[in-house]
Formats: C-alpha cells, sequence, structure tokens
C-alpha cells in the first residue's frame, strides 16, 4: 500500500494565498465591471436627458423607418395569402380546370438548371371528353360543363352567358318563371331583371353576332353576391354554340354526394383524369380545386396580376429597405457625431472606451426601443392604407390575425438590432483615442473631408452606378428598368458618401452669389457651410435622395407613355373607331363596317397576351407580352406600323406574325424565321415572321392575324373596330357606320379614333395608379419626413454656435436671415445634385426603352421642389423654438 504524500505546511500557507488572492482580483474585477456599468449607465441616462430633443429627432426618424419597412411587411404578407374570391362556384365542391401556369427549364452560365413560371393571361380550356370521366368517379353526384360568353343587353348593359345546368355550380334557384327549354329562351339574373322584363316577355341580347330577341322564360336569384357582371342562363346546346368552342370546355364544376370530403373528392377525380386533357398543343395537365382555391378558376388572371405586383412591390421594397436603412444610419450618425466634442472631453478625462461605447449602446437602444415602438404603432395602420391602395374585387387582400403584429415586429426588430452598432461605429473614431490625443480632439474643428474608407466605398458606388446605366442602355423592358433603379440607388449612396467633397464644389459655385445677395448675412451662411462641409452634405443628401426617388419613379411612366402615345399616334390612319361596350363586338361587325357607304376601310382589333420564353443574363425568364390580333385586309387604310421588312399583306392565317424591330434584333429573326411562343391559352406556336416594324413602343412587340388569335382567348371580341372613311364624307360617313352597326344592340358607340385605341399600353389603370401612389407618396412622405428630422437635428446641435455669435453682437435679423439662406442653399444644392443623379438613369432608361429623352411634367417637378423647399424650411427654422420662444431670440446664458 502506497503512503500518501504529505504536504509541507509552507507550502498549503502559499496556495491559500496564492487562492485568496486571485479570488480578491476576482472580485476587484467584477467590482471594476459593475462600477464601469453603472457609470457607463449613468451616462447614457445623463445624456439622454441632455440631448433630448437631439434624440427626439432621431426618434421620429427612425420611427418613420419602422413604420415604413412594418408596412411593407403588411402588404407583402397580404398578398402572399391571397386568393380570387369564391363567388360562381360558391355551390360546387370541385372544379375540375387545366392548369393555368407554364414554366420554362434552362441552365444558367456555369450553374445548376433553372425554372421560371408564369401565369397565363387567358383561360386554358378542357377537353370536352373530360366531362364524362369527372362525372363517372366515385363520390361524384353532379358533373356540370360551364362555359362563359360575354353578353350585352340591349341598352348597352353588360352581363355573362351561362348554361342553365351550370347555375346549381352558384347557386342560382329560380324565383320566377321556369327553366329554358329551347334556343329562344334565357333566364335572367334577378339584378338584371330589375325593372325590367318579366317572365314571359320579351329582351334584346347580343352575343355571337347581331342583337336577337329572346323570351324570359324565367327570373333566377343567388344568395352570393359579387362584383361580377349579373347571368344570363342559355339552354346548354344554346350557350355552347355562342361559345364557339364546341369540343372544349371553360371548366368542370363537380357536386359530390353526400358524405364525401374534399381530400376524397379531389383523390377520385384526380385517379379518373386523362393525361393531356388540356388544350390541343398544350403541355400541362388538370388541376382539381377545392375550397378557397375554387376561386382560381373564376378569375384566371388573379393570380398572375398577385405575381406582377409582388415583383413591383419587391422591387420597392427593396428601395424601401435602403433608404431606410440610409436614414437611419445618417440621422444616428449625425447625433453622435454632434457630440464628438463631448465625448473627446470625457476620454480626455479618464472615461474608458467600453465606458463610451457601453454609454452611447444604451443611449442607442433606449432611442431605438421607442423608435420601434412608435413604427410599431404606425405601421399597421399604414399597411392597411396601402393595402386598401391595391386590393380590388377579382384579389381582395386579406388581413388574418397574424400579420399586423408580425408586420409590426418586423418594422421594429430591424430597427432595434440596426441602431446600437451604427451609433457605436459613428463613435469609434472618438473612443479609440488616447486621452492625450482626446483634449485635442475635443477643441479640433470638423475634418474637411470623408475619410480613406469613405471616399474610396463613394468611388466605387459612383462607378457601379454609372455603369449600371451603362447596362441600361443595352437591356429593354423589365432588365433595363431593374438596371435604371439599381444605378440611381448606388449614386444615392455615393452622395452620401462623397458628401463633403460634393459640398465643397457646390460651395464653389454657390457661395460667392450667396456672399452677394445676403450681405452680412450671406457671409455668415457662406463661412459656416464652408467650416462645416460634413454638416452640409447631411443636409442635403436626404433631399438628394428625395429627388432622385422621386424623379426616377415619376419620370420613367410618362416618358414610356409619351413615346407610346407618340408611336400610336403615328401608326394611328383611321379617324373613325367603333366600340360595344364592355362585352365587345364581334367578328361580324366589321365586315358589316366595311360595307357602309363612305368607308374605305374597317380592320377588327382583338387584344390578347403571349408568354415568351427567353434568358436575362444567362437566367431563364418568362415575360407576359400584350399583342394585337388584326385583319390584314384594309390593315394599310387602319394601321401604320411603320414595316422595315417583309409586308404586312400575308399577315394571315394561323402561321403568320409580325415582329418589332428591337425585339427581333434580340431574338435574332426577321422575316422567314420562326418565333416559338405560348399564346395566352398556353398553345404553343412557331410561327412564321412576315415583317418586321418599328412602332413596336405603340402597338406592341408582336402583331397577330385574328384568326390566329380567335381561338384562344376567354372571348373572341373585338374591343375596337378601326375605320377609315373617304375624303369629305364627314357627317355622312359616321351617319352609314352607326346605321351599318345597329343591328348589334345598343352600346354601340362610333366616335373619333385616337391613339388610345390602339396603343399597346392603355392609360395607367388603377392597380398601376396604386403602385404610384405607394412608391412616391409613401416613400416620398417618408424621405421628406427624413429631410425634416435631419435639419432639425443639426440646427438642435448649433445653438451654442448661434449663442455665441449672438454674444458677439449679431443681430437676431441677421441670424434669422441668414439661417434662411442657409437652407435655400441646402435646397438648391439638394435639388440640382438630385436632379443630377437622377437623371443619369433616367436617360440611359429612356434611351434603351423609349429611344428618347427622358420626361417629367414640369407641374410635378415644381412640386417636388415647392415639397423640399417647405421640408426644409420646417426642418431648419421650426426647431429653434423653445419654451414657446425662438432660439434666437434668448438671450446668452
Amino acid at each position: 500500500m502506497k503512503s500518501a504524500a504529505v504536504e509541507p505546511a509552507g507550502t498549503r500557507s502559499g496556495s491559500s494565498a496564492a487562492r485568496e488572492r486571485t479570488g480578491t482580483a476576482a472580485r476587484e474585477a467584477r467590482g471594476v465591471r459593475r462600477g464601469s456599468r453603472r457609470a457607463s449607465a449613468f451616462l447614457a441616462r445623463r445624456s439622454l436627458a441632455t440631448h433630448r430633443r437631439a434624440w427626439a429627432a432621431v426618434i421620429v426618424a427612425t420611427g418613420a423607418a419602422a413604420a415604413l419597412i412594418g408596412a411593407f411587411a403588411f402588404v407583402v404578407g397580404s398578398l402572399l395569402v391571397a386568393a380570387p374570391p369564391v363567388q360562381r362556384y360558391a355551390g360546387a365542391d370541385a372544379v375540375v380546370a387545366a392548369d393555368q401556369k407554364v414554366s420554362y427549364t434552362a441552365k444558367p452560365w456555369g450553374g445548376e438548371p433553372q425554372t421560371a413560371t408564369a401565369y397565363l393571361p387567358e383561360r386554358a380550356r378542357l377537353d370536352r371528353s373530360v366531362l364524362a370521366a369527372v362525372a363517372g368517379a366515385d363520390g361524384v353526384a353532379k358533373a356540370v360543363a360551364d362555359d362563359s360568353v360575354p353578353v350585352a343587353t340591349g341598352d348597352g348593359r353588360p352581363a355573362v352567358g351561362r348554361s342553365w345546368p351550370s347555375a346549381a355550380l352558384t347557386p342560382y334557384g329560380l324565383a320566377e318563371g321556369r327553366a329554358p327549354r329551347d334556343a329562344t329562351e334565357v333566364v335572367l339574373d334577378a339584378g338584371l331583371a330589375a325593372d325590367g322584363p318579366a317572365p314571359g316577355e320579351r329582351i334584346v341580347l347580343r352575343a355571337d353576332g347581331r342583337a336577337r330577341t329572346y323570351t324570359v322564360s324565367g327570373i333566377a336569384r343567388t344568395g352570393h353576391g359579387g362584383d361580377g357582371p349579373p347571368a344570363v342562363f342559355f339552354t346548354e346546346p344554346r350557350l355552347t354554340a355562342l361559345a364557339g368552342h364546341p369540343g372544349r370546355i371553360d371548366a368542370i364544376g363537380v357536386i359530390a354526394e353526400p358524405g364525401v370530403g374534399p381530400k376524397t373528392l379531389r383523390e377520385a377525380i384526380g385517379a379518373v383524369l386523362p393525361e393531356n386533357a388540356g388544350v390541343a398543343g398544350s403541355d400541362r395537365g388538370v388541376r382539381v380545386l377545392t375550397g378557397a382555391e375554387r376561386g382560381e378558376a373564376e378569375q384566371v388572371d388573379a393570380l398572375g396580376g398577385r405575381g406582377d405586383r409582388l415583383a413591383l412591390l419587391g422591387s420597392i421594397g427593396g428601395t424601401v429597405l435602403m433608404v431606410a436603412l440610409l436614414v437611419i444610419a445618417s440621422t444616428l450618425s449625425q447625433a453622435i457625431h454632434q457630440r464628438s466634442g463631448e465625448l473627446a472631453l470625457l476620454r480626455a478625462v479618464g472615461a474608458s472606451p467600453r465606458q463610451l461605447r457601453s454609454a452611447i449602446g444604451r443611449e442607442a437602444g433606449r432611442v431605438s426601443a421607442a423608435a420601434a415602438l412608435l413604427g410599431g404603432l404606425g405601421a399597421v395602420p399604414l399597411g392597411l392604407a396601402m393595402r386598401a391602395l391595391l386590393t380590388t374585387g377579382t384579389l381582395p387582400l386579406p388581413v388574418p390575425w397574424w400579420l399586423p403584429p408580425a408586420a409590426a415586429l418586423a418594422g421594429g426588430l430591424l430597427v432595434a438590432l440596426l441602431a446600437r452598432p451604427v451609433a457605436m461605429l459613428a463613435a469609434r473614431s472618438i473612443t479609440r483615442l488616447r486621452p492625450a490625443a482626446a483634449l485635442g480632439a475635443a477643441t479640433a474643428d470638423e475634418p474637411s473631408g470623408p475619410g480613406r474608407f469613405r471616399t474610396v466605398a463613394g468611388v466605387v458606388m459612383a462607378f457601379a452606378g454609372v455603369s449600371s446605366a451603362g447596362v441600361a442602355t443595352t437591356q429593354s423592358g423589365q432588365a433595363a428598368g431593374a438596371a435604371a433603379s439599381g444605378a440611381a440607388l448606388s449614386l444615392v449612396i455615393a452622395v452620401a458618401l462623397l458628401g463633403p467633397r460634393i459640398a465643397r464644389i457646390a460651395l464653389g459655385v454657390l457661395g460667392r452669389p450667396l456672399r452677394r445677395a445676403g450681405g452680412v448675412s450671406g457671409f455668415l451662411a457662406e463661412r459656416a457651410a464652408s467650416a462645416h462641409t460634413r454638416r452640409l452634405a447631411t443636409a442635403f443628401t436626404p433631399i438628394v435622395l428625395v429627388v432622385a426617388f422621386v424623379c426616377v419613379q415619376l419620370a420613367a411612366g410618362p416618358t414610356l407613355e409619351r413615346a407610346s402615345d407618340r408611336q400610336a399616334s403615328a401608326a394611328l390612319r383611321a379617324d373613325l373607331v367603333a366600340t360595344g361596350g364592355a362585352a365587345g363586338l364581334p367578328a361580324g361587325a366589321a365586315r358589316a363596317v366595311r360595307e357602309a357607304p363612305g368607308v374605305t376601310a374597317a380592320t377588327g382589333v382583338l387584344r390578347s397576351a403571349v408568354v415568351l420564353a427567353d434568358r436575362e443574363a444567362g437566367e431563364p425568364v418568362l415575360t407576359r407580352l400584350p399583342v394585337l390580333g388584326v385583319e390584314a385586309r384594309g390593315l394599310s387604310g387602319t394601321l401604320d406600323p411603320r414595316v422595315t421588312a417583309g409586308g404586312l399583306d400575308r399577315l394571315t392565317g394561323r402561321d403568320a406574325v409580325a415582329v418589332g424591330a428591337d425585339r427581333a434584333k434580340s431574338l435574332g429573326v426577321g422575316p422567314g424565321d420562326r418565333v416559338a411562343l405560348r399564346l395566352g391559352d398556353g398553345t404553343r406556336v412557331e410561327p412564321r415572321v412576315v415583317a418586321v416594324y418599328g412602332h413596336e413602343l405603340g402597338l406592341g412587340e408582336f402583331l397577330f392575324p385574328r384568326e390566329a388569335l380567335a381561338g384562344h382567348v376567354s372571348a373572341a371580341r373585338d374591343q375596337v373596330v378601326l375605320i377609315r372613311t373617304g375624303s369629305g364624307a364627314g357627317a355622312d360617313a359616321v351617319t352609314a357606320v352607326r346605321k351599318a352597326l345597329a343591328p348589334y344592340g345598343g352600346g354601340v358607340a362610333v366616335r373619333a379614333a385616337t391613339a388610345d385605341d390602339v396603343r399597346i399600353a392603355p392609360p395607367v389603370p388603377d392597380e398601376d395608379n396604386a403602385m404610384i401612389v405607394i412608391g412616391v407618396g409613401v416613400i416620398g412622405g417618408f424621405a421628406l419626413l427624413a429631410v425634416v428630422s435631419t435639419l432639425a437635428l443639426i440646427t438642435i446641435g448649433r445653438r451654442g454656435e448661434f449663442r455665441l455669435l449672438r454674444a458677439v453682437g449679431t443681430g437676431r435679423l441677421q441670424l434669422r436671415r441668414m439661417l434662411v439662406l442657409e437652407t435655400g442653399l441646402v435646397t438648391v444644392a439638394g435639388l440640382v445634385i438630385g436632379t443630377a443623379v437622377a437623371a443619369v438613369p433616367l436617360t440611359a432608361f429612356a434611351v434603351s426603352v423609349a429611344g428618347t429623352a427622358p420626361y417629367l411634367p414640369p407641374a410635378h417637378y415644381g412640386v417636388i421642389a415647392g415639397a423640399v423647399a417647405f421640408a426644409a424650411a420646417a426642418g431648419t427654422l421650426v426647431p429653434g423654438a423653445s419654451g414657446g420662444r425662438f432660439v434666437l431670440g434668448r438671450g446668452v446664458r
């Protein structure tokens, strides 16, 4: 057995002493850390109280940023869960419809294969043989073919024609009369029959051709209201004949047997569906829709519109995020920078770098918490307002219970996480100084230029912005718009980074006129700006942001619209146009007009859209492009697309297409070549190019023969008929045209032709107006608020300077004039620089897409300048108020 080693007494006492010393040191270290934390907390509390006005301005700006970010999160979340409402198929347990989504897979350069998807703009139909298969599925009590056609009453009211068996899918029930028995009878929706014909009376309706008189056999009512047009019910054979596609059907409504659940019904129907049951030439399958999905079969383009709006909101949201981050960083940095002398003095008298960083972090944390709370409260009402602008009858935006708190949390959390590191980074140059150096820094002049890192970063961003603008000139469509937006954002960031250097240039241009115009006040304003170029740059940077962003948003649309209008006006040769209201005009209307006395040419115009598979920067993309379907006969008399190759006389049949010059160049095609497309219902086609034309911005990138599109649209009705009359025909020709169209019933109008009748992009729709309001109104308003907050923060930080000037004899009026002149300097510099920043991407975008110079209505620019001037005045002149008295009027303490 080994004997235990005996430790000497001296060794034991030495070890105990060492442990005691270690414990004492640890306790002392913990005490030092606690003391340091208490000191930091004390400094943070006192600083918050002392600089409460400056921090209030920061809270307003950052809180607004949090509200804006939260509001966009609110709208995006609502759009992601939005679905078309179920109205027409509210009585059906399931709906069988063709898949409305198409895909395109390609391998990017050096990457894995990727797939792009898009929704079809027209209804894809089913083969009629699917009806029998669905009817024979287990658990199906009834399967009903559901087609629809646009209908107009004799007085021009729009309606939708359906078969009487499909009334059970809504469901409609007879309130009066009986069901239709033959092709001359109809049942009217109660909404259409109000103050109208009763059962047994007659009604004039226009569907597939000339207006006809029908006998009203009954009145139907439904408990499911909606925003769509009222229904007119025909017999099933008559409706099939009116629809014009006897071998295909729009959808199949299914009513289940009692006790059969949606999942069981879906599986049973899916088991009997044949492959390739969709439209001929399509590679898509068939969908069985239950529950809320049934609405997708009613509004076939609703989800496509949702995707377009999500893409636009994503683009605007990215800009919003960058703008918000820039505002948060600039306001917090300015708030810390204005206290550089105070922080340097604290460092000189012994405050450790950790204590200062901790104090600043605590201040920023408390400020960000207040801003997050303010922003969270504002995010929900702002998000609801934006939602109200975007919601439509075909796609209402829901507000699930979790969305408001999640959106508020998203905006607030981002601000809270960002504020502390930004504030500590802004104070880094002071907190890392040695005490002796800090003592000199406390009284040193403000650095006249940005540091080396900011200069390099600013040059890089400027180069990136100019390069992106250059790329935009070589692109088209969405690629050009994305490159131009990226250029604008990069240049704004470059201005923020290189601000002091740009401020010196601005002073070199505006300083002398300022001194001459302002006398003593002008001299003071010029010298103050020269001594604080960094402060001047901070002042005009948010103005540059407002002007650049709003100009880009407001000018892009008018530039395209103006160029499109010019091309459409140049292409239009017709002097009259006939319209048929919401129901449109059947193909026979154009033939009838051609035979009218005094008419030399008449062309029906059918609007649709195609899907083009292409690549952008190697990535697969599917682009939905609006197109026109026209008749070659007499086309030269009504429309001149400015053909540059080939001829429009061969634009006939189902295997021909004319292509715009720019699109033909990008695709590498010309007359005789073929181009691969999907028609609006998803049918793959490869028509032969018969002509290349120049007015593609006005008339669209593809022109089709009307007959090539007629079988692939939801309703083959002409939106307008273009009419060319002989010279000197005058009112007689108008009378003759109206007489020729009289058999088509009421609602048909004849008027002078305008560019809007043929322009591929008609006047801005409500959805695009909503995007403009969001992009310009909401974000521009936030940027203006940032202008006010930033200038207010700067003005509050200059109170010591104002008091010193008053102490050395400067009069109140002179100081007020100095502030006014400084405000003018900041406003003019911001407007000029912001306009220059906007001009670069706008010019690139306008040249690449429209081939013209950018255009912004002068009144719009005047509103921008006025709003900026008002915000600058509010941010500079109003914050001097304190305790009911203007700071310049107070005595020197």
